[in-house]
């Protein structure tokens, strides 16, 4: 058994192999340690259950084609899934090496098919999660033997997210594959899929990819095999030598910043700084990555770091031997640092943060030391500060919650609703200051459940703000409805439309402040429009950048030289009379994702989407049924009076379809509940003018039942309420497509080589 020196990780590996059955530990129907070309045989056998006596051959992929597809529809952010840690063949979870094989085929497939007779180049790239670089052979040994040449970094070593995605954009590839989920728990992994923009696929690009497969079962079924080729380890198609002349990309991505955050004005800034910036890496791909970018632009000595060490357990980041509800067994809260829970006595805290050790870790540094927590694919972060005990008071007036490190400090932690508000109107200060502000119109992307100071803010500088729903991919969608407009009619008024079906006028030839997402994900708009090396234009790019994020902090931060950010922070509300200052997120997992039985995680899941999606129709129908004319403001109010009475509702002024959501706009408020996109989940986020308002409502309503009720029941019909979701996938689908730049990609002739 594999066994690992940190006591915690050993315990999920024994109970790992205690859940599996000896006919999964037996399973090596894909060896990717021969490296000569061979096939997998995909068996009739295989698409059905495993049955000892029956059919000992069985994988049950019909089941696992079912969920894969099911999640494709809705995902947020790749197509992600726990996984057999230790026998990645096993396929009763939704992420393992049969079904990336079989995902990486069919994505080869319809390539193909759009782009026959062309030259086909992807990228691929990975963080550090178990399994990852076997899943990244197998993807790239697939791709080459159906002649799709895939670029590497060098020994197939970790690079983030962004600069795969940056990649794929700038060197005018179809796309890209990048392993990864995110800042999620230790034992999920996923497929995130790139298209030729960089951008993650929106769910009908996924969807091309799934009905192969289902194609693939077809013939399966039929002819009663399926032959699927690897090529040899060592094929010239599978390339880790291009990216080297390009330090993995790491030069081309340096002269992408330069043009844009990176310019001298902030590095000379960040060389003043007198004292150092901790970044806090988890155990991820950032170290290897960001410390080159941060090398060659001269500003490297500037930092001290934190688990520099790749590690797929994260240096234990996030995990406890027990359950939020004090039961033993080995419990992840993932590595997002600004997950709030509650203990036992009621007292709100960071379990991740608490992992850290930062009382340990931080004592011997000066007080205003500032944290830049990334994760493991860099492309989130989290800011935190040390702060004498004294500013405690100003904290909570300010609703910016803190650590105790000890006697005489804390740690604040900002949430990226506060964090990102500082970095824009920073921004915006740079752009006046340089006399660059006037020279175009100025915008932000924000997903719905990002704080609404965010358009307080942009309302008050003159700054049109576009709101979406959740997920960087619709917040690229944005950007490429601007670009279009903008190239076809370059001397007219942009005038694009956000997810409330709300008409926004960004002026002539805008330029994009700020693009982000309330989860710790930013990316900022340059002056001069990004060109590729065939010549493709870009406002922005199309994923979310933690170094992005750290260069403009890091810039701030030595501006402020002795001022702590929340000073900063409280400043922004007063200048810009911000009412709606709070804001904050309840996370309400149905199960225990680290569960490594199965077939109890499947029970699980099972019953906790089914809490979920209850949950969801109860506010969505609603919020479909007033766009439809079927109910009035104050009939919504007397079903949400009359299912909690212990809150009030009498100021909603609007219930909203926001896409994958409800959004609850009160006077002094707004509450969104949405479905996790990726598991059995619910967010309920809030914002307005008290904090114990926002997280009592957001509480109460993303914990509900989704019991219906006389009331509900009276104004929202059986047919009515059982459509909801499809309704709410139409009107989706036509914020998507309104104005869609749908300009058709064409493969260069490649001279970057």
């Amino acid at each position: 058994m594999k066994t690992s020196e940190i006591e915690l990780e050993n315990e999920l590996f024994k109970s790992v192999e205690e859940k599996t059955p000896d006919y999964v530990k037996k399973l090596n129907l894909i060896d990717l340690s021969d490296e000569k070309e061979f096939s997998f045989i995909l068996k009739r056998e295989h698409l059905q259950p495993y049955d000892k006596k029956k059919n000992p051959e069985g994988l049950n992929l019909k089941e696992w084609l079912d969920n894969y597809a099911k999640e494709a529809k809705v995902s947020t952010a790749g197509i992600r899934g726990p996984q057999n840690i230790l026998y990645p063949q096993d396929t009763r979870f939704p992420i393992n090496l049969i079904g990336v094989v079989l995902a990486t085929l069919a994505k080869s497939l319809v390539a193909k098919e759009k782009y026959k007779g062309n030259e086909i180049i992807k990228i691929a790239g990975r963080e550090v999660r178990y399994n990852s670089q076997l899943y990244l052979d197998a993807i790239a040994r697939i791709q080459a033997a159906q002649g799709i040449r895939t670029l590497l970094p060098k020994g197939k070593k970790t690079i983030p997210i962004w600069l795969a995605s940056f990649l794929a954009f700038k060197l005018d590839l179809i796309g890209g594959e990048y392993i990864t989920s995110s800042h999620g728990i230790s034992v999920k992994n996923a497929t995130k899929d790139l298209n030729s923009q960089g951008s993650q696929y929106l769910p009908e690009e996924s969807m091309e990819f799934v009905n192969k497969i289902q194609e693939i079962f077809d013939i399966t079924e039929k002819k009663g095999s399926y032959e699927i080729k690897f090529s040899a380890a060592d094929d010239k198609l599978i390339d880790d030598k291009t990216l080297a002349k390009y330090d993995d990309g790491v030069n081309l991505y340096t002269e992408y910043l330069k043009s844009g955050v990176a310019k001298d004005t902030n590095l000379d800034l960040i060389n003043s700084l007198k004292g150092k910036i901790v970044i806090e890496n988890v155990g991820g791909s950032a170290y290897r990555t960001l410390s080159r970018v941060l090398k060659k632009l001269g500003i490297d000595g500037k930092y001290v770091w934190f688990n520099t060490e790749e590690d797929p357990f994260f240096r234990s980041i996030g995990k406890y031997d027990h359950t939020p509800k004090g039961e033993k067994a080995f419990y992840d809260y993932s590595v997002d640092a600004t997950v709030t829970a509650k203990k036992p006595t009621g007292e709100k805290f960071f379990p991740v943060i608490e992992t850290m050790n930062y009382d340990e870790k931080l004592k011997n540094m000066p007080e205003g030391t500032v944290v830049l927590i990334t994760d493991p694919d860099h492309d989130r972060l989290t800011i935190a500060q040390t702060e004498s005990a004294n500013a405690v008071t100003a904290l909570e007036e300010a609703g910016i919650d803190y650590i105790k490190l000890n006697h005489n400090t804390v740690l604040t932690v900002f949430t990226a609703n506060q964090a990102f508000l500082m970095l824009m109107d920073f921004r915006a200060k740079q752009l006046k200051s340089q006399n660059l502000w006037k020279n175009h119109p100025r915008f932000i992307i924000k997903t719905t459940a990002s704080a609404i100071s965010w358009d307080e803010w942009a309302q008050k500088q003159d700054v049109k703000t576009v709101n979406v729903p959740v997920g960087f991919k619709e917040i690229a969608n944005i950007m490429k409805k601007v670009e279009l407009k903008i190239k076809k009619a370059p001397d007219e008024e942009v005038i694009i439309n956000d997810v409330f079906g709300k008409e926004i006028n960004l002026g002539i030839n805008p330029r994009l402040l700020f693009a982000g997402e309330e989860s710790g994900g930013m990316i900022m708009g340059t002056e001069d429009l990004i060109t590729s090396f065939a010549g493709r234009k870009a406002i922005a790019m199309r994923e979310k950048s933690a170094t992005e994020a750290i260069i403009v902090a890091s810039a701030l931060i030595a501006k402020l030289k002795n001022t702590p950010l929340s000073e900063y922070l409280i400043k922004i509300f007063e200048e810009n009379e911000i009412a709606g200052r709070f804001d904050t997120r309840a996370d309400i997992a149905y199960y225990n994702e680290s569960e490594p039985d199965i077939n109890k995680l499947k029970e699980a899941k099972k019953a906790g989407e089914e809490q979920r999606t209850k949950n969801d129709l109860f506010y969505l129908s609603m919020a479909i049924a007033l766009k439809e004319g079927k109910m009035k403001p104050d009939d919504i109010k007397l079903v949400l009076n009359n299912t909690f009475r212990s809150l009030m509702f009498d100021n909603i002024v609007s219930v909203k379809f926001a896409g994958d959501g409800t959004y609850i706009e009160f006077s002094d408020k707004y509450i969104e509940i949405r479905p996790s996109g990726t598991d059995a989940k619910t967010k309920a986020y809030g914002g307005g003018t008290d904090k114990a308002s926002i997280e009592t409502y957001a509480n109460v309503l993303g914990n509900y039942s989704g019991d219906r009720n006389e009331f509900h029941k009276r104004f929202i019909d059986d047919n009515f309420y059982n459509s909801a979701k499809d309704k709410a996938m139409e009107y989706y689908l036509e914020f998507v497509n309104k104005d869609a730049n749908n300009e058709v990609f064409v493969i260069p002739k490649y001279n970057w080589e």
